[in-house]
């Protein structure tokens, strides 16, 4: 009988830790990069970058992102190339990044280094070329049976998801990449303006197969039904524009705490991809170094340290400087002096070596530290068998402030390796947008 019992309180919270954990085992520790096929290499292509994979696993990688790699439409094509996000077939490469076979090629390259890569998946809409717009009720139409477009997205025609047709043959679309080609998830574009109910059938069907996928809504304002089961991340765009604020001296850390509020109460079980740049910024909107200025190695190092995973887009590691054209070959720069600091490459290696920095319910709650400076964002993310403790000086100004320590005291490391011996009370000196991260 005292075998049974512990057989079935064995089991028991065996199943209860399976059901603490929300998504793969992979995503936890996670970096994910965006791939610009376009812009990342001279030659644009999988074949090239596939010669890129070392340098993105020696800076701590573990997602590749690949932005669509689908044939672009030429009807009212923007630019030269066209936009990635006007796609004329679903199941075939564009002829710009190589074939087939260099896709798969890549992606088992891929696969063997221990990287997973996720498929940005445009089901908005459509190319106003693709064959789908010659079925009829596939798309919106206007009173004249003209195609729609949304916005000024004046290449793309948006699909109408009151046809099941259609949406079957988008699910089968899907599952090809992903039974037939291998990779490991979709980051959905403007995932909000497709219906939630497609996601949630749609997802659920392919994790019947395949339960480790992984799955990003670029979106943040429907965020909490999307990621009710559809999806393992959504987009930290509030997070984001706040950072750009600070930097610019617009907001504050009161702002930045008043967030963080109002993000926990709204979505504890998915994770927030924390990011400096995307293609969406970085063409529209500006560089990193533009958007943030001297500030934008604390912001990076603050999408580490805060919940969530971190996103580097193409650019990022090797320090472009520049906005790259959309809809044109436009090569990222190779700053070298940049990419010897590796600064990524370091802070992707202090979120491996910290379990408390983990996503959502893997890594540590985070808890703010008293501080007697309004310009200091101190917090502690404490756990079990680790704590990490970062102090960030948010003004483009040298701060002195002394933090509340009395719940964390000791001894700890910097990712340098010196120890800091902390008392209850602790001054700290940072220089103008200057950080301290410390463990133990």
């Amino acid at each position: 009988m005292k075998k049974i019992f512990l057989s079935l309180a064995l089991l028991c919270a065996t199943l209860l830790c399976a059901q603490t954990k929300s998504h793969t085992d992979w995503a936890y520790d996670a970096t994910i990069y965006e791939l610009n096929t376009r812009q990342l290499t001279p030659e644009g292509t999988f074949q090239a970058a596939e010669a890129v994979l070392p340098t993105l696993k020696e800076n701590g990688i573990d997602i590749i992102w690949v932005m669509p790699c689908q044939p672009i439409g030429k009807i009212t094509r923007k630019g030269t190339l066209g936009s990635y996000y006007s796609i004329i077939d679903y199941c075939q490469i564009n002829p710009e990044f190589g074939t087939l076979d260099d896709f798969k090629h890549f992606l088992n390259t891929a696969h063997n280094m221990g990287f997973k890569v996720i498929l940005d998946w445009v089901a908005n809409h459509t190319a106003p070329d693709s064959k789908w717009t010659q079925n009829p009720g596939w798309h919106y139409r206007d009173s004249l049976g003209n195609l729609m477009v949304q916005y000024d997205w004046t290449d793309i025609s948006k699909l109408d998801y009151h046809n099941q047709e259609m949406r079957n043959e988008m699910l089968k679309s899907m599952r090809w990449w992903m039974d037939e080609v291998g990779i490991d998830g979709f980051r959905c574009d403007v995932a909000g303006e497709v219906p939630t109910d497609f996601w949630n059938w749609a997802m659920s069907d392919i994790r019947r197969s395949h339960p480790n996928m992984f799955t990003l809504a670029e979106d943040e304002d429907k965020a909490q039904e999307l990621t009710e089961s559809a999806f393992d991340m959504y987009y930290g765009w509030t997070l984001h524009h706040i950072m750009n604020e600070v930097a610019q001296g617009k907001k504050t850390v009161a702002d930045l705490w008043s967030y963080f509020r109002r993000a926990e109460q709204l979505r504890p079980r998915a994770i927030r991809m924390n990011f400096i740049s995307n293609h969406d910024e970085n063409s529209w909107n500006g560089t990193e170094f533009e958007r943030m200025g001297d500030a934008v190695n604390l912001m990076a190092a603050l999408c580490y340290v805060v919940p969530g995973m971190p996103m580097i887009y193409t650019g990022q590691l090797s320090g472009n400087h520049h906005r790259l054209e959309f809809f044109e070959k436009d090569l990222i720069d190779q700053d070298k002096d940049y990419a010897k600091e590796a600064l990524y490459r370091k802070l992707n290696a202090f979120r491996k070596a910290n379990p408390a920095l983990y996503s959502n319910e893997l890594g540590a709650p985070m808890k703010r530290l008293l501080a007697d400076n309004d310009y200091i964002f101190a917090i502690a993310r404490p756990s079990k068998n680790n704590t990490v403790l970062a102090i960030m000086n948010m003004s483009d100004q040298e701060q002195t402030v002394t933090v509340d320590l009395t719940d964390y005291k000791g001894t700890y490391t910097c990712p340098c390796g010196k120890k800091h011996k902390l008392a209850a009370h602790e001054t700290f000196t940072l220089k103008p947008w200057g950080y301290k991260l410390l463990r133990k």
